[in-house]
């Protein structure tokens, strides 16, 4: 006999939206179910940005291990390092582990109805669990299935051919290792392998890596790569995969095909809205192009029917899905909030690392501001020197009528840490001379953020 739950909210998707919804919705005294298939902290949290951080740490550890092994500049030696990739593996699924645990605590101390099952949606106030023999009856339905990896149709998954998932858990390491794409998840991945002692060859169909980042940011990025040995195949098109022959078929810019050797193909070319399989397509939303609809309180066309994060597009990032949740769970609660955030930032965890926040200058003359421009490089902060990383800049973008900051951009080693000022900044309406007279502690690569701002008001100190 089937059973009915019935709940306030329910929420469909552990990730990183649903399950700060979920808490938030506790905190307020709703009354919430969560169903997640998989595990709690979805794709971010078990195959996606915790364990590709731990895995990026790892390689950097090895690489800076084997340069010392090399004789180094700062007078440390040791003998060459071996790697034992399954103990590395395991390091990294205890953090995760660790996290996703706590995540289970945290729902469970708000009162959080978890459901581990596979959410059919019936209509926008029903679903049942397959398999379950369960059916949920809710007031308020929270969509937050997430994204998945696109798929290519010439390379189908299986075998050498693999996805960033089967990429955070090698049981070994490949000799060769080609990364179809050169976005973020391609390159950090790349780069990565690299540092663990794979040859590594990037394949991608546009004209320069990082595509969606201006050239002048990814220019220290592009000289890294080509320092680290990596093979670029820029402007080449995939064809597919000849596994007799281990050999990866592209067409060069001329037309020309090429066979490429190797031992695996990672397939990184971006993610799409996870709209398949649960029976969406019953609530017949308005959708905007693969993804579900929202206005700016994240409501879909039907009533009391909610989406977040990757379902709802771009920006697909775990800290933006997060935000939402947590607005739709007080919304539900009767407070008054939208989701309208000056900027969001995008964090690139490459070597260096990559943050973008608000406008980039071309994104500020596309919108037809009159902005001034303005950067300031890390070989002229002593920060950067004393950790070996003189590569990269911080820039400013500001009104010139009113000196108010529209955006920030970096490029460096651990400028990921920078964003929360960059966006704090933003959010609180600075202007140049807030930043300015800001006095920044020294040593820090935080003082290259007030000398940008000190050199697009004329009068840097230290270039």
């Amino acid at each position: 006999m089937q059973q009915t739950l019935n709940t306030t909210l329910l929420i469909i998707g552990g990730g990183p939206g649903g399950y700060v919804a979920a808490i938030r919705a506790g905190q307020l005294g709703i009354s919430t179910i969560l169903v997640e298939g998989q595990a709690l902290g979805g794709t971010c949290l078990n195959i996606g940005c915790i364990p590709s951080k731990a895995l990026i740490h790892v390689a950097e550890q090895f690489q800076q291990t084997r340069h010392h092994s090399q004789g180094s500049a700062l007078g440390i030696n040791v003998s060459a390092p071996t790697l034992d990739i399954g103990k590395s593996v395991e390091w990294k699924d205890g953090i995760v582990d660790r996290l996703t645990t706590g995540v289970a605590a945290l729902l469970r101390k708000h009162k959080v109805q978890v459901i581990h099952g596979w959410a059919k949606v019936i209509d926008g106030k029903t679903v049942e669990i397959e398999g379950a023999d369960t059916r949920i009856q809710c007031e308020h339905l929270l969509l937050a299935s997430g994204s998945k990896s696109v798929n290519l149709p010439m390379l189908p998954l299986g075998g050498p051919i693999i996805s960033s998932t089967e990429a955070l858990a090698p049981k070994a390491l490949p000799k060769r290792l080609i990364v179809v794409g050169g976005g973020y998840i391609g390159l950090e991945l790349g780069i990565a392998y690299r540092k663990l002692g794979a040859e590594v060859s990037v394949v991608e169909a546009q004209e320069r890596i990082l595509p969606a980042y201006d050239a002048e940011l990814t220019q220290p990025v592009l000289e890294s790569v080509k320092q680290l040995g990596i093979k670029l195949y820029l402007k080449h098109s995939v064809e597919g995969f000849d596994a007799a022959t281990h050999t990866l078929q592209v067409r060069d810019p001329n037309g020309d095909s090429l066979k490429l050797e190797t031992d695996q193909v990672l397939v990184a070319v971006g993610r799409k809205p996870n709209t398949q399989g649960w029976n969406l397509e019953a609530l017949n939303l308005d959708m905007n192009g693969s993804a579900v609809r929202i206005d700016n309180r994240c409501q879909t066309s039907m009533r009391n029917v909610w989406a977040i994060g990757d379902l709802a597009g771009e920006p697909m990032l775990a800290h933006r899905a997060m935000a939402q949740g947590e607005m739709v769970a007080e919304l539900i609660a009767g407070q008054h909030r939208e989701f309208n955030p000056t900027a969001i930032a995008a964090v690139c965890f490459t070597d260096p690392e990559l943050v973008v926040v608000g406008k980039t200058p071309d994104e500020a003359k596309a919108a037809g501001l009159d902005c001034v421009v303005s950067s300031f490089p890390f070989a002229a902060n002593g920060r950067a020197m004393t950790l070996e990383s003189k590569n990269g800049f911080v820039r400013v973008v500001a009104r010139r009528d009113n000196h108010l900051i529209v955006g920030w951009q970096a490029v460096g080693v651990g400028v990921s840490e920078l964003s929360t000022a960059f966006g704090q900044s933003l959010e609180m309406g600075a202007r140049l001379e807030d930043i300015a007279g800001t006095i920044h502690a020294h040593p820090t690569l935080g003082e290259a953020v007030q000398e940008a701002a000190l050199r697009a008001l004329g009068h840097a100190l230290h270039l």
